[in-house]
């Protein structure tokens, strides 16, 4: 059923919650996850990947995770920068009380979560760290990237794995032809970390053209 898919507003599928452990070289979380949100049962590779092999925030500020889930980057990053405002933002409300309670679990006050509409429009932000939701078509795929990158400080950097045989590569290309410049990090068990850093002063297409061919 539709409903019980994690890019929706309010999975249908009945609610099951069941702990899980993250176990990461430098800490591990004890968290709380649920049917009807991405990757319930195991922390997923590719956020694994991001977790252990993305380059730390090259500038100081508020760091954001796009499409949450339960919240594994987010909490991550919070745990690793408890000083600095951490956004976890997804469409699935479910998703979004689990990491309020997985914040609260932790001890975590730094962690705001939130649909995309209501993060402050006013907020920039110095690092975003996400698995973007591949699954749910190219052309919401690069809206949401276009409306989250475009809310990168000047000097921040966005970090994105990306599976290589999900289009990891073209969507590098894509996100450089866009005006956003773009380079792989690493690359580590099929997965690339791609950084994307903000558009130069009027670079990028005209008028968003070929933002969703």
């Amino acid at each position: 059923m539709s409903g019980s898919h994690y890019f929706t507003g309010a999975p249908e599928v009945a609610s099951e919650r069941r702990p899980i452990t993250v176990s990461l070289p430098d800490l591990t979380l004890e968290l709380t996850t649920d049917t009807g949100v991405f990757s319930r049962t195991r922390l997923d590779p590719g956020t694994r990947v991001l977790l252990e092999h993305a380059p730390l925030p090259r500038v100081r500020g508020p760091i954001l995770d796009v499409g949450c889930g339960y919240g594994p980057i987010a909490l991550t990053w919070a745990s690793r920068r408890k000083r600095l405002p951490v956004w976890a933002v997804d469409v699935n409300t479910r998703a979004l009380e689990l990491v309020e309670l997985n914040a609260q679990a932790l001890g975590l006050g730094n962690v705001h979560a939130a649909l995309p509409e209501d993060v402050p429009e006013d907020l920039r932000f110095a690092a975003i760290y996400s698995n973007p939701p591949i699954r749910v078509g190219k052309a919401a795929l690069r809206a949401l990237l276009h409306q989250w990158l475009g809310r990168l400080t000047p000097d921040g950097s966005a970090f994105l794995v990306v599976q290589r045989n999900l289009g990891s590569d073209s969507l590098q290309k894509w996100l450089n032809e866009q005006g956003y410049p773009t380079t792989r990090a690493t690359s580590v068990n099929g997965f690339r970390i791609l950084e994307a850093r903000p558009r130069p002063e009027g670079a990028g297409p005209e008028s968003g053209r070929g933002t969703t061919s």
